[in-house]
């Protein structure tokens, strides 16, 4: 089966893809499900929802919430005894039974824990687009092995919150405690990777010395499979590097035959 190609969906008329949408409800958060499932919706169509997890527990109170109205399939995983997961087990079961299935042309896996790394590359094997959303403390093994891998608190929004049931005075002052933390860690940018984009533009040049956004753009990811131009404050990529004007050089080139444009770069000399 041949690998689709991981792109995200701009024109209409362009085929959809078939993905299996599998959550492990123990490592993930319910807080940012709507805007994941909108960062999904741009790769493809989630055709099966499903998340993975001990229902009964006082920490899957926040999913219980979210699951109907998302339409998301609970896939109910008592903890048979401490220290075993058995919500791994279950999700990487029910993700072989859909692969063989032959139905779906990739897979999204929702979770912050390296044992999913096998799973991933599996996957990849049978010729699956892998896309992996966890937070940022996921261990680079399980990034690595997603064609695209999204960092969930780029998604989280800072007015966002697990509850909306109105909490006592103490609870709402420590709630909001942590609140504003993680917001400022989520808007703590990292520092731009200058080099490695450089060394991927001077891999996605044609035989003119420019380089096309959109293969640029493929082969950042191909790289890195984490490299989200989000990180840096911008909210595509053509956004970072018009801002970058030290570093690259840009022409917008007219389409042959459309009235479209495209952009091309090269780094400056």
């Amino acid at each position: 089966m041949a690998s689709p190609r991981l792109v995200a969906k701009n024109e209409p008329e362009e085929p959809t893809l078939r993905l299996a949408v599998l959550i492990d409800a123990d490592n993930a958060r319910a807080a940012v499900i709507e805007s994941l499932l909108a960062e999904i919706a741009r790769f493809g169509e989630a055709t099966v929802k499903r998340i993975y997890g001990d229902f009964t527990a006082p920490a899957s109170a926040s999913w219980k919430k979210v699951l109907q109205k998302y339409a998301i399939k609970p896939v109910q995983q008592f903890a048979y005894t401490t220290g075993k997961n058995a919500t791994d087990s279950a999700l990487i079961i029910d993700a072989m039974d859909l692969l063989y299935t032959r139905k779906f042309d990739g897979f999204c896996l929702i979770t912050s824990d390296s044992d999913f790394t096998g799973l991933a590359m599996r996957l990849r094997e049978e010729g699956l687009m892998v896309l992996g959303f966890g937070e940022k403390k996921t261990p680079d093994a399980f990034r690595n092995a997603c064609h695209k891998f999204v960092f969930t608190e780029i998604l989280r929004s800072s007015s966002t919150s697990e509850s909306t049931e109105p909490l006592p005075e103490a609870k709402t002052k420590k709630k909001s405690t942590r609140t504003k933390a993680a917001t400022k860690a989520v808007e703590q940018k990292p520092e731009f990777p200058e080099e490695f984009v450089l060394t991927a533009l001077e891999q996605s040049v044609d035989d003119t010395g420019w380089a096309n956004l959109s293969v640029f753009g493929s082969y950042l990811i191909k790289l890195q499979p984490d490299f989200d131009s989000r990180l840096y404050g911008y909210k595509k990529l053509s956004d970072l590097v018009k801002d970058k004007k030290a570093l690259f050089e840009i022409e917008e080139r007219q389409l042959s035959g459309s009235d479209r444009k495209t952009l091309y770069l090269r780094a400056k000399t």
